[in-house]
């Protein structure tokens, strides 16, 4: 064979490696300030989605009062009502599986179609409930699922916090899959600890400030139209964020020797047959019922069990999420480099349980609670830095979508109906003076942390039957 022929050969073949290389050279996630940058586009999003979660929490002393009181601001809702409200949080998720077709959109879809459909969803839904706890609907009541007959005004409230809700959990397993994408391989636990960190921003801002800024600003409709105006530039975010996306999948296209197998409905046995994805599905249903529930009661806990005046009531709940911001980040790297990624879950798991056992105890100091406020941010910082990432571990990346949204979905189930629960047994222990006993209400938030310690250690026993690796260092040496 001549050069000419030798030539014509290998030419093609050349210039596909050439190509094939320049475009590995040229993908965006190889660059540790875009890839970070892309994690605080995303992290923005979410930490102003997060304000907005928490944004009513602090102001269930506003929400109960009688009409008329406190200022003029109360607004007359029963602790029953407060209770559906913020289960309606995740109404629309779970029982008409909008998460968990939303999980199956963004496998199918993509991240750039499913968060701007998640993030309008969440802005739509906030304007909804800004109106709805802005409007006079006087005494009216109308009959809601699980709630029976309330308040219209708590109906209409609730129908924007399930919309927003739906738009807001869609949003997180689509960052989630973001970070996936942009970090594996590399820093993927310490980069989830600081998109978590960031949200937790976002959570303690809500409880620290709500309070204040609606009794400054004439009442709670002023705290929840903030948060509506954070989710409109959380909207604007993701839209930058959708061009580095772009160039992203590009690269990535371009440098694929073939095209990456996509999402199949049969490929959804490997995810249901998966004993692993399902204990650690179950650890975040009963880890977040310990938290998230909890949350939207504590601010009232410190008022009538710890004595502490109502202006500082929301500061102790808030030491937290800030106490988080510093750990999850921290603890994510510790995964990230030295592994124990199921035993940090054990060890957050213990923590969360000796913290509501000693809640439900009748020891009422409020140093006590600060304490122990303390020791619950540590357990919030070690369970999702090692839980979040260890996801991946066990799911392949093309159902990575649709394995978040079934967490989620799970996971708002505890959302839903945890709140609802806890705001009627708090309504039964409601004494003739508005008097609030919190004992069984913290006994039930204990039994979730027992649950959790059980679950975190069959999942242990499972990681080293079937070699997850979530023992195992993330960063790819």
């Amino acid at each position: 064979m001549d050069n000419s022929a030798i030539f014509a050969n290998f030419a093609p073949k050349y210039y596909n490696f050439v190509k094939m290389t320049s475009a590995i050279q040229k993908r965006l996630s190889d660059s540790k300030a875009a890839r970070w940058t892309a994690l605080a586009i995303v992290s923005i999003t979410m930490m102003f989605g997060y304000f907005f979660t928490d944004v009513m929490s602090p102001l269930e002393p506003l929400l109960t009062a009688a009409k008329g009181t406190e200022d003029g601001l109360g607004l007359g809702w029963s602790s029953g009502e407060y209770g559906w409200f913020s289960g309606a949080y995740g109404l629309m998720n779970v029982y008409l599986f909008l998460l968990f077709l939303g999980g199956i959109i963004l496998d199918k879809f993509g991240i750039r179609f499913t968060g701007v459909m998640s993030t309008s969803l969440m802005f739509l839904g906030a304007v909804i409930k800004w109106w709805a706890v802005r409007t006079d609907f006087g005494d009216a009541t109308v009959w809601v699922p699980f709630g029976g007959d309330v308040l219209v005004q708590v109906a209409y409230a609730g129908l924007g916090f399930a919309i927003y809700g739906v738009g807001c959990e869609i949003a997180g397993i689509t960052v989630s899959k973001v970070i996936v994408k942009w970090f594996t391989g590399r820093e993927l636990a310490t980069a989830m600890g600081l998109q978590v960190a960031l949200a937790r921003i976002g959570t303690a801002v809500a409880l620290a400030a709500s309070l204040p800024i609606a009794k400054a600003f004439g009442g709670v409709s002023a705290s929840v139209g903030l948060g509506a105006a954070c989710l409109c530039i959380g909207l604007i975010a993701f839209l930058v964020y959708n061009v580095m996306d772009k160039k992203e999948d590009q690269a990535v296209e371009a440098a694929a020797a073939e095209p990456e197998e996509g999402f199949k409905f049969s490929d959804l046995k490997l995810l249901f047959l998966n004993r692993g994805f399902w204990y650690v599905t179950l650890l975040c249903l009963m880890f977040y019922a310990g938290v998230f529930p909890f949350l939207k009661f504590a601010t009232k806990l410190m008022i009538f069990k710890y004595g502490v005046n109502d202006e500082l009531a929301g500061l102790i709940p808030a030491m937290l999420p800030f106490g988080t911001i510093f750990l999850t980040p921290f603890f994510g790297g510790v995964y990230d480099k030295y592994g124990k990624g199921a035993t940090l879950m054990l060890i957050g798991s213990c923590l969360l349980t000796f913290v509501h056992v000693v809640f439900a105890l009748p020891l009422n100091h409020w140093l006590l609670a600060i304490a122990v406020m303390v020791l619950l941010g540590i357990a919030f910082g070690l369970v999702p830095s090692a839980m979040w990432p260890s996801v991946p571990k066990i799911i392949p990346m093309k159902l990575l979508g649709t394995a978040y949204a079934l967490i989620f979905y799970i996971q708002n189930i505890g959302l839903s109906m945890v709140p609802m629960w806890i705001g009627a047994v708090n309504e039964k222990n409601t004494d003739a003076n508005g008097f609030i006993d919190y004992t069984e209400s913290m006994t039930i938030f204990a039994a979730f942390g027992v649950l959790a310690i059980i679950i975190s250690w069959l999942l242990i026993r499972e990681d080293k039957l079937k070699g997850y690796g979530l023992e195992q260092p993330n960063v790819k040496k």
